[in-house]
């Protein structure tokens, strides 16, 4: 049973998260031959005070970029 763990910043809508869903249960299926009814995806949102690279949150560079 596959398991597909997804973090990711907070913003999409529930229509683009499907989506993805969708895109990572049907490239898994097809990579591996997996049944789809095996496939688990999880997805994660991340408040964008919560994600950092180089000690800088994405929030904290959105508000020096402008």
């Amino acid at each position: 049973m596959p398991i597909i763990e997804v973090t990711m910043v907070e913003g999409r809508s529930a229509e683009q998260i499907r989506a993805l869903i969708s895109g990572l249960t049907s490239v898994t299926e097809q990579a591996i031959g997996a049944k789809k009814e095996s496939i688990r995806v999880i997805v994660r949102e991340v408040p964008k005070t919560h994600f950092a690279a180089g000690d800088v949150t994405l929030a904290e560079r959105e508000q020096h970029n402008g």
